[in-house]
C-alpha cells in the first residue's frame, strides 16, 4: 500500500546544454530524471506522437528515501546526499548555462499547513545561485 506524503523534495539542473553524465559523475549520485535537449520521448498519451525532450534536465528526489510531511527533512537529505554546498558548483552551473533548484511538493488541502524551509537553506542555494521553489496543491 502507497502513502501519500504532503510534502517532497527534488534537486534539478536544467538547461539546453545539461550532460546528464557529467551531473552524475560530479555528484557521485546516480539521477532519478536526466535527459539531454531533444532526446525523444515517449508520448504517454498513445497518440503516436513524435515528442522530444524540451531541455536537458538531471535530477534526485527525497520521495522514496524520506517519509515525512515537513519540507526540512525532504531537503536536508538532499542537502547531505549531494554534499551541499560546493564551492565550484556556481561556477559550474554558470559555464553549463544551466539553472539549478529545489523543487518542493507541498500539499495543503486544510489551507493552514505552514512550509517549513529553514533560511539556512534558502541562503546557501541563492549564494549558489539557485532557488527554491514551492509548488502548493489545495
Amino acid at each position: 500500500m502507497t502513502i501519500e506524503r504532503l510534502a517532497s523534495a527534488s534537486f534539478t539542473i536544467g538547461g539546453d546544454h545539461v550532460v546528464p553524465e557529467w551531473w552524475t559523475q560530479y555528484f557521485g549520485v546516480s539521477p532519478d530524471v536526466s535527459g539531454t535537449k531533444g532526446e525523444p520521448l515517449r508520448d504517454r498519451t498513445g497518440q503516436g506522437r513524435n515528442l522530444t525532450r524540451y531541455t536537458g534536465v538531471w535530477g534526485i528526489g527525497s520521495e522514496k528515501a524520506v517519509h515525512s510531511d515537513s519540507l526540512e527533512p525532504h531537503l536536508r537529505y538532499l542537502i547531505q546526499r549531494l554534499a551541499l554546498p560546493r564551492q565550484d558548483l556556481k561556477a559550474c552551473i554558470e559555464r553549463a548555462g544551466a539553472k539549478m533548484r529545489f523543487f518542493c511538493y507541498w500539499v495543503n488541502e486544510s489551507g493552514d499547513r505552514v512550509p517549513d524551509v529553514p533560511n539556512d537553506i534558502r541562503v546557501m542555494m541563492e549564494a549558489m545561485g539557485g532557488t527554491v521553489e514551492i509548488d502548493e496543491y489545495r
